[in-house]
């Protein structure tokens, strides 16, 4: 199963993206924005990502991903189980969460 530690690797290159732990939840984020959040075992991943597409995320694949709970609707949120997903998924949801939060300037730095 895929760990913090393979996130910590995948995030560690990105420009301004920071690691800080909230109420015992580790958390990533581009100055106070938050991109990545874990569950407090660490076996779902919170990542950003677009409201108007995550209703059809959910859908395509409910054994991976799943709705955040009704209160944090509002924002751009979806989860992951962490056991549902390979590196290879994984690199690419964390990247493209944070192109999410940084200018367009600074996310045409990463491939």
């Amino acid at each position: 199963m895929l760990t913090v530690d393979d996130v910590r690797q995948i995030v560690a290159p990105l420009p301004r993206s920071y690691e800080v732990v909230v109420r015992d939840q580790i958390k990533f984020r581009i100055g106070q924005i938050v991109y990545l959040a874990f569950s407090r075992d660490e076996t779902v991943m919170g990542f950003a990502f677009p409201k108007e597409e995550r209703a059809a995320l959910v859908a395509s694949e409910p054994e991976k991903f799943s709705l955040p709970r009704p209160s944090d609707m509002r924002y751009n949120w979806v989860h992951v189980r962490l056991d549902a997903i390979d590196l290879i998924e994984l690199r690419e949801i964390v990247i493209d969460a944070w192109r999410m939060c940084v200018p367009k300037s600074v996310a045409a730095t990463i491939d």
